[in-house]
């Protein structure tokens, strides 16, 4: 299982599931980020947190720790 927050920059992966519960999760399907949805890893801050991704023709800032919820191929 790979996860967001493994994925380098440049990479374009797929939303397989989102390895969360409860809040978390809600808010993550809020952000667009759902099992389908294609996600490239724009950029990573200096030290490495938060990451800045691409989901549905927008940029997305996102802490590493949720991305580890977010199961990707």
């Amino acid at each position: 299982m790979m996860t967001l927050n493994k994925i380098p920059c440049g990479k374009t992966v797929k939303v397989v599931k989102l390895d969360s519960q409860g809040a978390l999760k809600r808010r993550i399907m809020d952000m667009g980020i759902t099992k389908g949805t294609p996600v490239t890893v724009k950029k990573l801050a200096p030290l490495g947190d938060p990451m800045e991704i691409n989901v549905r023709g927008y940029e997305l800032s996102m802490r590493k720790a949720d991305a580890a919820n977010i199961v990707v191929e």
